[in-house]
């Protein structure tokens, strides 16, 4: 029984600090949607941005750590087998995304570096920058997609090297695309363990609900359908 006790709590530590984690997310999804519009830099999909995902994500993880933290805290067998359902989902589809990154790993890089072209084109149509534009160059010291080239005669100040510009060398000679490339490839490790750690934590907690839902059942406690 103290075993039992000791995983039901440590599950209701664990999901609520998820339930902070998820909430915290949502609140940088709400953030970066009154700071920025990362639709200009994917004009193609406006409806799905990185914006709208850390919505979903932290919606999603508040509302499953809460039945994980309810259903451990009631002993509710309903709550328990829901969030376990759930988790057994999330892993299916971090399997299925896994796949797809793999077979299609051209292609999305391709459509990566035709996404940003498209999205400068439409800033210098527009005969303006955008404050998306100015921070990637400006993190990044980086200018345009491929080189300042990109921008023709509408450079805009962050793809300077430094403030006011100078003659000698004044713009970032790498462009963004292969900035970016690089950065990704750079944490693609620390990606790789972390993505680990999150797997191992969601089977763990399956193997606690599963546990807790197994021992309510033959002790005849929690939710019973009727």
């Amino acid at each position: 029984m103290s075993c039992l006790k000791c995983l039901k709590y440590t599950m209701c530590v664990v999901n609520f600090i998820f339930f902070i984690c998820g909430a915290t997310i949502f609140g940088l999804g709400i953030y970066l949607k009154m700071s920025f519009n990362f639709s200009t830099l994917v004009p193609s999909i406006p409806a799905m941005n990185v914006v709208n995902g850390l919505f979903i994500l932290g919606i999603f993880i508040t509302c499953v750590s809460f039945l994980g933290f309810l259903g451990a805290l009631k002993e509710n067998r309903c709550l328990l087998i829901s969030f376990f359902t759930l988790l057994f989902l999330v892993m299916l589809a971090e399997l299925a995304m896994a796949c797809v990154l793999l077979m299609y790993e051209n292609q999305i890089d391709q459509g990566i570096e035709e996404e940003l072209a498209r999205s400068l084109q439409e800033t210098i149509s527009k005969n303006t920058t955008s404050i998306e534009w100015d921070t990637i160059q400006t993190t990044f010291q980086c200018c345009g997609v491929n080189n300042a080239s990109d921008w023709k005669s509408n450079v805009p100040k962050s793809c300077c090297r430094s403030t006011p510009c100078t003659d000698n060398l004044p713009y970032f000679t790498k462009g963004c695309y292969s900035k970016l490339k690089i950065w990704f490839e750079n944490n693609l490790l620390s990606t790789g363990i972390g993505i680990i750690v999150v797997c191992s934590i969601e089977v763990l907690g399956m193997c606690f609900s599963m546990t807790l839902f197994c021992h309510i059942s033959k002790s005849g406690l929690g939710y019973v359908h009727k």
